[in-house]
């Protein structure tokens, strides 16, 4: 991975390459950001930079030897940490077992969401995290002697998925690792990391891409005009995956979109028997996918709340999404949007707690029943 890859975080990387040319290099540091905004090409690309042998003022050479095992994810001393879920039956207990999923995963994808990584290693309703048996591992790796480069990287994908055992039992590795050994976390949601580890390592907040940035990758990508490619970068918010998505809308999203349209009109009808049928087909999605939905439902009616004061600036909503809003935002107004959002985060936090989802959705669609009379 290389810095020119990345589009936008000029500051970062410009931060990250005088850390690596002066030789301070925390021993632990977290890139904290959405997943569409870089940090974890971040993070790999500032490994290859610590360790490329003939580096230039601005990015990795790409022709040492271990730019070209960097390339291929397969240096030695760079070692992965990720979410996984066991299958005994395959003897896939730890992240090394996947390894090999894993690297063909990333291969050519810099930016990637959760959600993908579940469908590569077909998860199902399995929820992935970082085993305590994982921790033997992390202790192995970092006992051994450093094979070639000058540093011993540690690279964690989501520690926030860590499992308590694992966690705790990482404190101390964090706090004194061995020489020239770091440890470089990338984290979505890093206020569910436990305290004791953020407090232990160097924070780097990634924020969105800058809209001039991401047009100009649009543009660049894509061949999109300069005009649409302001527009999508408007849409996307900083966050380049969103803007793959509002570019061709993917099946996901038309998934939930068609959901949230068909739990609404039902709801405006009082149409029970049809609400416990969309009840019953969201039960049967993997949880994470039920998560999501009702995450991308807050997402739609904040957006559609927004749209009845024509502020297009304030607004993001593809075109999908923005021809049924045309006629739906009327719906939503002062007098439900504050319950109607309580709801649907409340459903998303009893899904996380593995509470029964058919109850869940069925229990929003029948309080729709009332909120969107109001």
């Amino acid at each position: 991975m290389y810095f020119k890859d990345i589009i936008g975080q000029k500051e970062i990387k410009k931060e990250l390459i005088q850390s690596a040319q002066t030789g301070i290099v925390p021993h632990a540091q977290l890139f904290a950001g959405q997943n569409g905004t870089g940090t974890f090409p971040l993070a790999l690309a500032y490994a290859q930079y610590l360790n490329c042998t003939n580096r230039t003022d601005t990015d990795s050479c790409g022709q040492c030897p271990s730019c070209l095992k960097y390339e291929a994810l397969a240096h030695p001393d760079l070692h992965f940490v990720f979410p996984i879920v066991t299958k005994k039956d395959k003897k896939k207990e730890i992240c090394d077992d996947y390894l090999t999923e894993w690297r063909l995963f990333l291969k050519d994808r810099p930016y990637f969401t959760f959600d993908e990584w579940l469908g590569c290693i077909d998860a199902g309703n399995s929820q992935a995290i970082i085993y305590s048996k994982e921790n033997d591992e992390i202790i192995r790796k970092i006992s051994l002697k450093i094979y070639e480069a000058k540093y011993r990287i540690l690279l964690i994908w989501l520690p926030e998925k860590l499992h308590p055992v694992c966690a705790n039992k990482l404190l101390k590795v964090i706090e004194e690792p061995p020489q020239n050994t770091i440890i470089l976390m990338i984290s979505e949601m890093p206020d569910l990391i436990l305290g004791t580890i953020q407090s232990r390592v160097q924070r780097i907040n990634v924020h969105g891409i800058h809209s001039e940035d991401l047009s100009a990758a649009m543009v660049t990508k894509f061949g999109l005009t300069t005009k649409d490619a302001a527009y999508i970068a408007h849409l996307a918010n900083g966050n380049y995956l969103k803007a793959m998505e509002t570019i061709s809308i993917n099946e996901e999203n038309k998934y939930y979109l068609e959901q949230f349209i068909q739990m609404m009109r039902k709801s405006w009808q009082r149409d029970v028997r049809g609400l416990k049928n969309i009840a019953d087909s969201l039960a049967s999605i993997e949880r994470e996918r039920q998560k999501n939905f009702l995450i991308y439902c807050q997402h739609l009616i904040r957006e559609n709340f927004i749209y009845r004061f024509q502020l297009p600036d304030l607004n993001y909503l593809n075109l999908e999404e923005a021809t049924f809003s045309r006629n739906f935002f009327p719906y939503v107004n002062e007098r439900n949007v504050f319950e109607i959002m309580d709801e649907l985060s409340k459903g998303e936090r009893d899904i996380a707690q593995n509470v029964n989802s058919k109850m869940v959705f069925f229990d929003i669609a029948l309080k729709l029943t009332r909120l969107v009379k109001q």
